[in-house]
């Protein structure tokens, strides 16, 4: 899996692609490599539904019984609204508490008459309503001045006091909560997190692949970090419903793990334009003319405070350049790896990136494999034709010269016969006697 993982995403330049930048200029951050600082022609405006920022570029409306199911889940609500919103129920949430109490304690002076007599029974020296607000903010935030005090005569006060207590430490509870949520949300950690403003397609690993770059400005790491990506496209199903906005995932390598990174110098994450990816069919003429975006996901745990963070992009179809790649930011100097952000965004051209769609390209690499692979079997099927005719004429041969062995023994075999037969008959041939005179 390591191999995998530092082949796929990998952070130092090969040689390559050293060999290739030394040749080629880069006159802008957004270059196309050309030497005459070409720069990229922008197409018409399209709408985001996730804006570079990563903020959703969506509105809520006609929603029923909005306001109460926002007060229902008061605290998200709170963690969630603007810092000025925020500041606005932080002060008015101890205000109104400490007027409504200091009118409860009005009204109880105003009933046992302390306001008009010199001797007050149940608050001492409450006078007046402003008074009786002083009292209250010295009860709830525990101040005492001594001055203002209840008496042990009236048990309504007491109990007035007590309650004020534990209401105000409900509210400090809360309203200094939500404050240290907001405060510590980890939505502003996203702010040292970037994406690449263009991505790029080009050939990797002799195969077509869509590419991004993602980088990490803070030095403190993002824990468990993963990508995920999603393509955002309408389409009219078999059925003919019209779907405005469908999701499709986008493989990065969620089911080998190489979606995992370890985000410490800037990564080119990478899609493998394969047969089930949705850019199969896709060349760079369809590319021109489509309309989708690509929606780009980064989460992690920040390591400071342990929560989890999302980091968002996009890419519409304007914003991918065919046949580019990024230029490597990481080089070594002395025992250090230095990252210059001042590349991250650049890119250079590679002229040998085809044009075709990946399911064309697989299917001209077929044919010549096909074709490469049908003369290789004629090759050994002739062969091995050879190798049969071979021996069939040497199996001829051989039963040739059997046959003229066999004929050969039968004809000595006859000769000898007539031989012995001749000579047998030569022995037993009587031989006439000669007289001496005639020999």
């Amino acid at each position: 899996m390591g191999s995998v993982r530092a082949h796929r995403y990998s952070i130092v330049s090969s040689e390559e692609d050293g060999m290739k930048l030394a040749t080629i200029g880069l006159p802008n951050g957004y270059g196309n490599g050309n030497a005459g600082g070409k720069k990229h022609t922008h197409h018409q405006t399209q709408s985001r539904f996730v804006n570079k920022n990563g903020h959703c570029n969506v509105q809520f409306i006609n929603m029923s019984e909005k306001g109460q199911r926002y007060l229902a889940d008061i605290f998200t609500t709170c963690v969630d609204i603007r810092w000025r919103w925020m500041l606005v129920i932080f002060c008015l949430s101890f205000l109104l508490s400490w007027l409504l109490f200091g009118f409860v304690f009005w009204l109880v002076a105003l009933s046992y008459g302390d306001l008009d007599n010199e001797e007050q029974i149940c608050v001492s020296n409450v006078d007046s309503f402003t008074a009786a607000f002083l009292f209250s903010v010295e009860t709830q935030t525990t101040i005492g001045y001594g001055y203002r005090y209840i008496t042990e005569d009236c048990p309504i006060a007491v109990f007035m006091v007590v309650f004020q207590s534990i209401v105000g430490c409900i509210i400090d509870a809360f309203i200094i909560g939500a404050v240290m949520a907001k405060m510590a949300k980890p939505k502003k950690r996203n702010e040292t997190l970037v994406f690449s403003h263009y991505a790029t397609i080009a050939m990797r690993d002799s195969k077509l692949c869509l590419m991004w770059r993602v980088g990490n400005l803070r030095k403190s790491h993002l824990v468990e970090a993963h990508v995920r990506a999603q393509l955002l496209k309408s389409r009219t199903t078999v059925e003919g419903e019209y779907i405005p906005l469908d999701q499709i995932d986008i493989d990065v390598g969620f089911d080998t793990g190489i979606d995992r990174i370890f985000l410490v110098s800037p990564i080119t994450i990478i899609h493998e334009i394969d047969e089930d990816s949705p850019f199969y069919d896709m060349s760079r003429e369809e590319l021109e003319s489509s309309e989708f975006e690509i929606v780009v996901i980064l989460e992690g745990m920040v390591e400071a405070t342990a929560m989890t963070t999302q980091c968002r992009s996009s890419y519409i179809a304007s914003e991918i350049l065919w046949g580019h790649r990024f230029e490597p930011v990481l080089s070594v100097e002395k025992n250090d790896y230095t990252v210059d952000y001042s590349k991250f965004e650049n890119t250079y051209e590679v002229p040998s990136t085809p044009q075709c769609s990946a399911r064309e390209l697989a299917e001209k690499k077929y044919i010549m494999s096909a074709s490469n692979s049908f003369c290789y079997e004629n090759e050994i099927a002739l062969m091995d034709k050879e190798d049969m005719d071979d021996e069939e004429e040497h199996e001829e041969v051989k039963n040739d010269l059997f046959g003229k062995n066999l004929v050969f023994e039968g004809a000595n075999t006859e000769l000898v016969s007539e031989t012995a037969s001749s000579q047998e008959t030569v022995l037993l041939e009587p031989r006439p006697l000669r007289r001496e005179s005639e020999i």
